[in-house]
């Protein structure tokens, strides 16, 4: 199916749109035809540039474990009974120190560890359980949003995140061998260094020197690969982790 016709009329469920990769990602979906439901932990924002921001967004802590049961309810009754297309795991949280420095494992204390592995891993793994019934009834898809911290150290990236977002690929490939029999594939996206208000001070070093394009990606750069997982042009992708940084891995 062409993707301008199969992705006509889908809604899809993003978590972390307020900024950066996620707000990109929602004005593209929306300018494709989509619905986009939106979480995060703020409310929604008047200056957020796309119609229908306002009755679509959900306010939700993904810090809170307490908060996915009220949060898919609260998709479920604003699907009115239809189906979940896609799932986008965008939201993240990475501590640092003073200055943008990196936390490193010695400096990690327990509770930040709960804080980042609830948020940038446990929130998509429960929000993929508890709307699989959405998802199964459009053989819908999931992207995960990792990072290259995933797999390799970064000298911004702390030890927590880092952790977290290797353990998202893995629940990618378990997610994909689990939902696949559903028709329902899941992706996961690695972005390296993106233009985002989040830079580290020390970031052009590592476009200099790390990544063989010699400039940073742009928001949009990545939400267009988001945009191809969830289409039909993707229909036999399942299980990847799509490195959209440039080269900054090789």
């Amino acid at each position: 199916m062409p993707s301008d016709a199969s992705d006509s009329k889908r809604t899809m469920l993003l978590t972390g749109a307020s900024r950066g990769i996620g707000h990109a990602t929602v004005k593209l979906f929306y300018e494709h035809g989509w619905r986009v439901l939106t979480v995060s932990r703020a409310p929604f924002a008047e200056d957020c540039p796309w119609p229908g921001g306002r009755e679509n967004h959900v306010q939700a802590d993904l810090a809170d474990p307490g908060a996915y049961r009220t949060l898919t309810d609260e998709v479920r009754e604003r699907l009115g009974g239809s189906g979940l297309s896609a799932i986008v795991n965008n939201a993240a949280v990475s501590p640092k120190l003073d200055g943008g420095r990196r936390v490193g494992v010695a400096d990690t204390a327990y509770a930040d560890w709960l804080n980042v592995f609830n948020v940038n891993l446990f929130a998509a793994a429960m929000l993929s359980s508890h709307l699989l019934p959405e998802l199964k009834a459009t053989r819908g898809a999931i992207v995960n949003v990792t990072s290259i911290a995933g797999s390799r150290v970064h000298p911004f990236a702390g030890t927590a995140y880092a952790c977290s977002k290797a353990a998202l690929a893995t629940l990618t490939r378990e997610q994909a061998f689990d939902f696949g029999r559903f028709g329902i594939r899941v992706n996961a996206i690695a972005p390296g260094e993106i233009d985002t208000s989040i830079l580290s001070p020390g970031t052009d070093h590592i476009v200099r020197e790390q990544i063989p394009m010699h400039r940073l990606g742009d928001p949009v750069e990545v939400a267009q690969v988001i945009l191809f997982l969830c289409s039909g042009d993707a229909r036999y992708v399942n299980g990847a982790e799509i490195h959209v940084n440039g080269g900054q891995h090789v």
